[in-house]
């Protein structure tokens, strides 16, 4: 009997002695696995990953400038802000505000300088070591194509030329809606300084025949207008004053247009009858400035009160 207590107690001891060692390896064995299951988590959750940052758009800041914005327009502000939303953009008002970035406003406003100085110098190019192509007097106007290094560059006897800024002040009228009136008006500010020959040879015969001799360094106020609108539009007007007024479509005085033609009698045909009092003829810009030539070379003016006793009416052709 004894014998066999010993033996259970022995037994007994032994299973201590070794249950631990059994109990210790079972917890490492649960651990294991846990930390087994969050690396796997780890690795499948993209919030955790550094590499998403950039398409992610939270990475620093400086990243931003790896890829510069289109130089033509400026980052909207969500372009510039990082986007952390996972909902796609709606494509319709993305190109909305795109498009909204890069439409210019359309100018209904042409511009144009009036001279400040007397006999100030009109050059080919934009220096004062370029040729001079004339000289511009105090309170000449001419149309302005831009203003480039502290020059004005216009229209100048059919050619380009510049005008200090400094000898210039600006001043607007309204453009004419129609292009084809635009078209017109900006062939004669092609003829601006050209002299006044009187009866200078045509460009056509009135039927759209051109005419041999003819010179667009010479003009008189009715071949002026015949050219301009002939070359702007594809109009073609007959060869005088007096047969021009019979043309297009009378326009009251009150309902003058830019573009429209305003007809003048003069000092020797005023008392004559009918279309015989026709005399002069001038293009509308607006505003009271009229382009014509008269007696000494073409150009842009206002129209002053003696003038206008002479008027007669006004004519549109297009």
């Amino acid at each position: 009997m004894m014998k066999a207590i010993k033996k259970y107690i022995t037994l007994i001891l032994a299973l201590c002695c070794v249950l631990p060692f059994f109990l210790v390896a079972a917890c490492n064995e649960k651990n294991h696995l846990q930390n087994s299951v969050f690396s796997s988590e780890l690795s499948s959750d993209p919030s955790n990953d550094p590499s998403n940052d950039l398409s992610n758009g939270n990475s620093d800041s400086n990243s931003a400038d790896l890829t510069p914005p289109d130089s033509s327009s400026p980052p909207s502000a969500s372009e510039s802000k990082p986007n952390n939303s996972s909902k796609p953009q709606n494509s319709s008002s993305a190109n909305s505000s795109s498009s909204q970035t890069t439409v210019k406003p359309i100018s209904t406003k042409v511009s144009y300088i009036r001279c400040t100085g007397d006999s100030v110098n009109i050059r080919a190019g934009a220096s004062t070591s370029d040729k001079v192509l004339g000289a511009a007097k105090q309170g000449t106007m001419y149309a302005v194509i831009e203003q480039k290094n502290g020059w004005y560059k216009t229209y100048y006897r059919n050619q380009t030329a510049y005008l200090y800024a400094s000898y210039a002040t600006v001043f607007t009228l309204e453009k004419h809606k129609n292009e084809s009136v635009e078209d017109v008006i900006e062939e004669g500010y092609k003829l601006i300084g050209i002299p006044y020959v009187y009866g200078a040879v045509r460009l056509h015969d009135g039927k759209g025949n051109l005419l041999k001799g003819f010179s667009n360094q010479k003009f008189d106020c009715s071949s002026l207008i015949q050219y301009i609108f002939y070359r702007g539009a594809g109009k073609v007007l007959n060869t005088t004053t007096r047969t021009q007024i019979k043309q297009g479509t009378y326009v009251a005085k009150d309902k003058l247009q830019r573009g429209d033609c305003l007809f003048f009698t003069n000092e020797e045909r005023q008392y004559n009858t009918g279309i015989e009092r026709v005399g002069h003829v001038a293009l509308y810009l607006g505003d009271n400035y009229i382009l014509h030539t008269a007696s000494d070379y073409a150009r842009i003016e206002k129209i002053s009160a003696y003038r206008w006793n002479f008027y007669i009416e006004a004519r549109r052709f297009i």
